[in-house]
């Protein structure tokens, strides 16, 4: 292998980690909303989770521009990193205005999008 091809695969690698990072995050943000229901720390779970969830799409944005511009690949896993950071700014504001008839319907398709991007790459 030359030393191209070994950088284009730990770029590739450092994609799929953002994206199953990302894609835990929004299954956890599911499981922390069940306890937003039922135990009294689950308020401040799910918005810790909150934070997290978006730092993992901004992370997930960074590994698509680094297997992109330096590696050459694909510009296609930066437009899809970039509509998840966007659907992640819809969720944090409609979770802050506490929207759930969109708010929750919204983190479903999230984590089925991530989950079907995850399985594809």
């Amino acid at each position: 292998m030359t030393t191209t091809q070994v950088t284009a695969q730990r770029r590739f690698s450092f994609l799929r980690i953002a994206m199953a990072l990302q894609t835990l995050t929004i299954l956890l943000q599911a499981v922390s909303a069940g306890l937003l229901l039922t135990a009294s720390y689950g308020e401040t779970l799910h918005s810790a989770g909150a934070r997290v969830m978006y730092g993992a799409s901004m992370l997930y944005v960074l590994a698509a521009v680094l297997a992109w511009k330096p590696g050459g690949g694909s510009v296609t896993p930066v437009w899809q990193a970039c509509g998840f950071l966007a659907l992640a700014s819809v969720q944090v504001v409609l979770g802050i205005a506490h929207v759930p008839s969109v708010h929750l319907p919204l983190g479903v398709l999230m984590f089925g999008l991530s989950l079907l991007v995850l399985a594809r790459r």
